[in-house]
């Protein structure tokens, strides 16, 4: 099963109260998974990396062998790519926990979008913040 996923990672005041949000379509474009996950006090970052990997998770309790991974966070998508480097020690183990999961599925693609084209997404974030 192939799954398009979009993530997204809020903090207001970065650190601050942030929330982390997935949404996880199946080939058809039906929307079978939503995460809003409420994550303390964090980082913009630790926000953006936490929702791609509870949405890995997830993808792979629901038995995705694919996942095209889409985010507005440019520099998440350039990191998973390889492109950029992981540096902060607070995001080590995240990426490290999302390399292992991505390379635990038979392919995987990642790409940056417009943050127009991340609503749903970034709409979760900010459930998980304001709890609602």
């Amino acid at each position: 099963m192939r799954l398009l996923i979009h993530t997204d990672g809020a903090a207001r005041g970065n650190p601050g109260p942030a929330g982390a949000g997935a949404i996880l379509r199946d080939a058809d474009g039906a929307v079978v998974a939503e995460i809003a996950e409420p994550l303390g006090r964090a980082t913009n970052n630790v926000a953006e990396w936490t929702a791609v990997r509870l949405a890995l998770e997830e993808a792979c309790r629901l038995g995705a062998s694919h996942v095209d991974l889409r985010m507005d966070s440019e520099l998440v998508a350039r990191q998973i790519s390889g492109i950029y480097r992981v540096k902060h020690p607070d995001l080590k183990p995240i990426h490290a926990e999302v390399m292992a999961l991505l390379r635990s599925l038979d392919g995987y693609t990642v790409g940056h979008v417009p943050r127009a084209l991340n609503k749903d997404a970034d709409r979760l974030s900010n459930v998980a913040i304001d709890g609602h």
